[in-house]
């Protein structure tokens, strides 16, 4: 199961880019269509106002994106996002212009 270093945030519930957001791991299946995160499966789907995925249990919507290493992750207004404890590290290097595994240059 491929592991991407991701920005997740949640749509549902709240005004645009509100919602609470976390820089961590993600688990997605093979084909990409769902990702794992924080014990959550979210499908991926069009259609939405604002999101990409949504959690099959629950049907909340989420934007699942890369990071930016300019913290411009939300389109409208700063972020500032939860960063998981076992991605700390990652997210640091990453900030410092470290290449994301798997993605090149990322």
């Amino acid at each position: 199961m491929p592991r991407r270093f991701m920005f997740v945030q949640l749509k549902s519930g709240y005004d645009t880019d509100r919602g609470p957001s976390w820089i961590g791991w993600v688990d997605f299946s093979k084909t990409w269509s769902t990702a794992y995160f924080q014990g959550r499966t979210l499908r991926r789907a069009g259609g939405m106002f604002d999101a990409n995925f949504y959690d099959t249990q629950t049907n909340e919507e989420f934007w699942v994106s890369g990071p930016k290493r300019d913290r411009s992750d939300n389109r409208y207004g700063p972020s500032n996002p939860e960063v998981e404890p076992d991605a700390v590290e990652t997210y640091h290097a990453f900030l410092d212009g470290a290449a994301l595994l798997g993605r090149g240059k990322g």
